[in-house]
């Protein structure tokens, strides 16, 4: 689009690709995210520093904020969203849930409202019976949720749900509703101009999670047929003109094995799965959310829209699957990155980059498309099979082995598919390939012929084993 940009960065991120790339780049603060990705006057005075005309709340820390929102246009700044008042009406889980059902939208059974008293939560809870969820009300990305399966659970949930809630979003109000159990997360895409249009961009499948946390996304819903599809989009788009939402978003849809579907939030922001809506609607997304920030009407209406065969979206973590997906941290010793057709690779690291303990751990997003859900699929297991992280556990062995699950093949995908079908399992590919490095570099450093040594006794050069030097013939033998 020909617009330069400025990034913000931490004090631990300095040396981060986002910083790397942009035009520009503001420290605001330390590490921590409260004292920088949470600060909202360093990142304003960073805007007004270099010039910038708007601000891209990006995917978390403060893209759906209100008050963040409202200050950046005080400031004489665009805010690449929506406007406040809808903004702070969907991003309170409560406040929306009320809309909603003013609206004739279904949600899902539970509290009116959110509480800081236990005896609510336990009067909730007991007049729906268990298992409850525990919700942060300005939650996201998995944080906040808690299942509660019997009463003597419920006070350390609420405890640790409004811990986690003040941690990652500065509110400690959270609310419990009626959990539904082996159901579908169905999100739709929508996108709302200033001048009375929407539309929806068709769904997405977000059914894969551990922690409440979407690592597996794909579009079209294996379970989708013609007239579902027709039935929730006209709800997605019925919830923004309630809530007289614009910019993009998503309504996000709980589907229960009848395919009844209830509403469970509105995610005001661009998501992190969104290039699967790009690569099978041939919509740049960020695009058009700027678009319409800067005012410009919507240039498709809901007829102009179709999708394209089918993407395939997996979220490699830093994390070890073998150990409860316990967040990784440490350099990347090297990345290989997966190439072909079809395939993309949305990357958050380089070769050398630091993988820090403070933030989510994710490190990149890859996406496959193919002309039907197989095709996609299996290209996703060679993309996966082709992308090496060392340095850092990942969980894309774990990945390969869900999309090689015959549930998955078939689309069986339900919230507790990974607790049901695959097991824990280490990274067996990194781990391979380490010890193959380890193997020859023990084999270099005990078959050197070579006796010399510096003037002070240290091994000389030719005595320093290099992992990546050839040996003279040798083998490495894999069971």
């Amino acid at each position: 689009m020909g617009i330069g940009t400025v990034a913000v960065y931490s004090e631990i991120d300095a040396n981060a690709l986002h910083v790397q790339l942009a035009g520009e780049a503001v420290l605001i603060g330390p590490a921590p995210a409260a004292e920088s990705y949470l600060d909202m006057d360093a990142i304003i005075n960073a805007a007004k520093k270099t010039g910038c005309d708007a601000i891209h709340p990006g995917y978390g820390f403060l893209s759906e904020n209100a008050d963040f929102n409202q200050k950046v246009r005080q400031a004489g700044l665009i805010f690449i969203g929506p406007e406040p008042g809808p903004m702070k009406l969907l991003g309170s889980k409560v406040e929306s849930r009320k809309t909603m059902i003013e609206a004739g939208v279904p949600v899902i059974p539970g509290m009116k409202g959110s509480s800081l008293k236990i005896e609510d939560f336990e009067k909730a809870a007991s007049d729906m019976d268990y298992p409850v969820l525990i919700k942060a009300s300005a939650g996201g990305g998995g944080k906040g949720i808690r299942v509660v399966n019997q009463p003597s659970e419920l006070k350390s949930a609420v405890e640790s749900a409004i811990r986690e809630s003040l941690s990652a979003f500065g509110s400690d109000q959270v609310f419990l509703e009626k959990y539904v159990g082996s159901p579908r997360h169905i999100e739709f895409q929508v996108a709302a101009d200033q001048h009375g249009n929407a539309v929806h961009i068709f769904e997405r499948e977000c059914s894969i999670q551990r922690r409440h946390q979407k690592i597996i996304e794909e579009s079209p819903s294996p379970v989708m047929d013609t007239e579902l599809r027709k039935t929730m989009g006209e709800a997605a788009v019925k919830v923004i003109q309630a809530a007289n939402y614009d910019n993009v978003g998503t309504v996000e849809f709980l589907v229960d094995k009848n395919k009844n579907f209830y509403f469970l939030e509105v995610n005001t922001r661009i998501q992190v799965e969104h290039p699967v809506t790009e690569m099978t609607a041939g919509i740049d997304l960020v695009k058009l959310q700027i678009g319409i920030a800067n005012g410009e009407k919507l240039p498709f209406k809901q007829e102009d829209l179709s999708q394209g065969g089918h993407a395939i979206e997996c979220r490699i973590y830093a994390e070890d699957s073998d150990n409860n997906f316990m967040p990784s941290s440490g350099k990347i010793l090297y990345l290989k990155e997966p190439i072909g057709y079809g395939t993309r690779f949305d990357s958050g690291i380089y070769q050398g980059a630091e993988v820090p303990v403070y933030y989510d751990p994710i490190l990149a997003k890859l996406i496959t498309w193919g002309r039907d859900r197989e095709e996609a699929r299996k290209r996703m297991i060679f993309a996966l099979k082709d992308c090496i992280v060392l340095g850092v556990r990942t969980s894309i062995a774990f990945m390969i082995k869900a999309l090689e699950h015959p549930e998955f093949i078939n689309g069986n995908t339900f919230t507790d598919f990974i607790e049901k079908n695959v097991p824990n399992t280490k990274d067996d590919i990194s781990g391979e390939i380490e010890s193959a490095i380890a193997a020859v570099a023990v084999y270099a450093a005990k078959n050197k012929n070579s006796n010399r040594k510096f003037s002070d006794g240290e091994p000389g050069p030719d005595e320093i084993a290099s992992p990546w030097q050839m040996i003279g013939d040798w083998e490495i033998i894999s069971s």
